[in-house]
């Protein structure tokens, strides 16, 4: 018996990190996968005539334990993985997908399931419901519930293959990373470097048993040594080496890998009756087509290009005066700080002690009590699973009462570790939901990679790691804050492109200096930051826009292009093919020994396949009720309060519905276009 087949005794129903030993993953998933197979036959079985109680509700609650292991296991594999979680994540995968797709391919239960579709007038349902039931009966449809028996086994292979190739690329981007290292012991080759970065290089070496000091390809390490130091072979090198990640051709390479799984999901999309998978993916977004995406990404590029290139025509000139005649992409984040500092005398080491982690931490804590009635208690009792993570009970003020109500859990994940993956996100250890009378509150995490602290510092933040942690609670807000009946429509589940839409709104007030000013305060003197820095702060918000649209527009094109022209990887290589496709979009001149595509985990691990355009689309979302909060009052309650109808909503309504509730009509690009470029 596994701590993870039995209801969790702990306070909340939180994970029991301190219980779950390795050995219990495996006999758990399938244990827990016979106990949901029986619920499922239950819901077939049942002899009453099918209606939206006893078989579209009880599928929404059916694997409630399975979810909450699966949830726990791929969590941990990528913010706290080893060797061996990652062999039973290989194990574990295809079992997983099996069983999904048993479920989805279910001929009884899926008969039963059309039976109340097409019988959905005839019920008295809210808008919840009838969303449910749609999404339902979708999901069914779209996982090949009409395909003939033949078709069926193909799919489930295809879904099957596609797991466990989509783990391996992360282990291999991951096992890349991890690979590489630079050990410096001659102090002149790190000039420029400030000394609050030496001294976390200093630590790294001595964490390897090292003299001196080592840089990595983890983003607390290699941004800032690109960003400062002065010796531009060594940035070559380093950024050789990070453009080479899975790339090598070596055990890790992921060339094959991207070619398998675009062409595995090529032949899922043809068995469903789709043109291509990013037809079958927008079928389900608020962009609906491909077509729509490009016309989308290609008028932003137009609108973008001209900055873009003005913006670097100021890079190089500034290049030129250091002898370079030709800049590269290894220049950029070097020649873009100097920029930076000479037009708004903003140096990120200057800044960073007016941004030690907790304080960060307590503004945004602050920002949504401010908008949302929430306060954070730290729980010292809640089971964790690594000594850097914090949990938090989070409350909700009852309007009018005084009193509090429990509303999550809250963890945190802040600093780099070996055994996790790089970058920044939020996740669920646990879905909302309500049921036999009660609201089951979710569990979120944010999981982070900032600078860790030293024996003599805090741990201090750029400013663009501040608006990352805003970035990632506006997130947790989304699943924090839901308030649905059924955990399938809970929080971030949402249309993929309307995702980032909280996200993204948090971090506009990070660039408010009303906000600013109560929070960006030096560590060691309490001294608040100076006027004409948060000014220059607020003033820096487009600095480099043009720069990084074009970057993100290119991400967003290149992933469209693998996901409607497959058919192309057989005349062209990875390196070709991201060439080809991002060549409108390229600022510097490409190395041949680089390519992104191999570590391009968003697309070929996450869940951002046919949907890295969401990001700018989001953008425009965002712009567009922030606009609404500037209009308003930046605290404004009455907006607040809608704010919070549309993010405690989950995806019970369409999201343009949702949108429109609050904001009274739809957004406009040219909310985006007016923030970035002033147009």
């Amino acid at each position: 018996m596994s701590i993870l087949t039995e209801k969790f005794t702990t306070k909340y129903n939180s994970a029991p990190f301190n219980q779950i030993k390795n050995e219990d993953y495996l006999p758990a998933f399938k244990e827990l996968i016979h106990s949901s197979e029986e619920e499922i036959n239950a819901i077939v079985n049942n002899p009453n005539e099918p209606d939206f109680e006893n078989t579209i509700e009880a599928l929404a609650f059916s694997g409630e334990q399975l979810d909450r292991a699966s949830s726990i296991f791929f969590n941990l594999n990528s913010a706290e993985t080893s060797d061996e979680l990652q062999q039973i994540a290989q194990e574990v995968s295809p079992i997983l997908t099996e069983y999904s797709s048993k479920i989805s391919q279910n001929k009884a239960l899926f008969q039963k399931i059309k039976k109340v579709y097409d019988q959905k007038d005839s019920y008295n349902l809210n808008e919840e419901q009838q969303m449910l039931l749609n999404e339902t009966y979708k999901g069914f449809v779209r996982s090949g519930a009409l395909l003939n028996e033949e078709d069926k086994e193909k799919l489930q292979k295809i879904n099957m293959d596609l797991s466990l190739k989509s783990l391996q690329f992360g282990q291999n981007v991951l096992a890349s990373t991890n690979n590489y290292f630079k050990h410096i012991t001659n102090k002149a080759d790190l000039a420029g470097i400030p000394e609050a970065i030496l001294e976390q290089f200093a630590e790294e070496a001595k964490e390897r048993n090292l003299d001196g000091w080592v840089i990595t390809l983890q983003y607390p390490s290699y941004i800032p040594f690109m960003t400062y130091a002065e010796n531009r072979e060594l940035r070559k090198e380093i950024a050789l080496a990070n453009g080479k990640k899975s790339f090598q051709n070596d055990e890790f390479d992921n060339q094959k890998l991207i070619v398998d799984i675009l062409k595995l999901k090529q032949e899922k999309a043809a068995l469903l009756g789709f043109k291509n998978y990013a037809d079958y993916v927008l079928e389900e977004r608020m962009a609906k087509s491909p077509t729509k995406v490009l016309d989308f990404l290609n008028e932003l590029l137009t609108k973008a290009k001209p900055f873009a290139d003005k913006e670097i025509e100021e890079l190089k000139s500034l290049a030129k005066n250091d002898g370079i005649e030709e800049m590269q992409s290894y220049d950029h984040a070097f020649y873009a700080e100097k920029l930076r500092k000479a037009k708004y005398d903003l140096n990120d080491e200057e800044l960073k002690p007016y941004f030690p982690l907790n304080q960060v931490q307590e503004a945004v804590f602050g920002l949504s009590h401010k908008l949302f009635g929430l306060s954070f208690e730290e729980q010292k009792d809640i089971p964790k699973y690594h000594d850097d993570v914090k949990v938090y009970e989070v409350f909700e003020d009852e309007k009018n009462s005084g009193e509090k109500t429990f509303k999550a859990l809250l963890y945190v994940d802040y600093f780099p570790r070996k055994g996790k993956r790089a970058g920044a996100w939020m996740t669920s250890y646990k879905n909302q939901y309500q049921k036999d009378g009660e609201n089951s509150r979710p569990h979120i995490s944010i999981v982070c990679n900032f600078s860790k602290p030293t024996k003599d510092t805090p741990s201090l933040l750029t400013f663009q790691e501040v608006t990352t942690l805003f970035h990632e609670f506006g997130h947790a807000l989304h699943g924090m804050l839901a308030n649905t009946q059924y955990p399938n429509l809970s929080g971030t589940s949402v249309k993929w492109d309307f995702v980032e839409l909280p996200s993204q709104f948090l971090e506009n007030f990070c660039y408010e200096p009303e906000f600013l000013k109560t929070f960006a305060k030096h560590y060691k003197t309490g001294e608040v930051l100076p006027d004409e820095k948060i000014e220059k702060i607020s003033q820096s918000k487009t600095f480099m826009e043009g720069y990084q649209t074009l970057r993100q527009i290119g991400f967003g094109l290149l992933d469209m292009n693998y996901h409607t022209k497959v058919e192309e990887l057989e005349s062209k290589n990875i390196k070709q093919f991201e060439d080809y496709y991002t060549k409108q979009t390229q600022l510097y001149p490409v190395n041949p020994e680089t390519a992104m595509s191999p570590s391009f985990s968003h697309i070929f691990q996450g869940g951002y396949s046919a949907g890295y355009y969401s990001y700018k689309w989001a953008e425009v979302l965002d712009a567009d009720a922030f606009g609404y909060f500037k209009e308003t009052g930046i605290f404004n309650p009455e907006t607040a309060a809608k704010f919070k109808v549309l993010l405690s909503s989950g995806g019970t309504k369409d999201p343009m519905d949702l949108y429109k509730n609050f904001r009274g009509s739809e957004p406009k690009v040219e909310s985006l276009l007016k923030r970035a470029f002033g147009e």
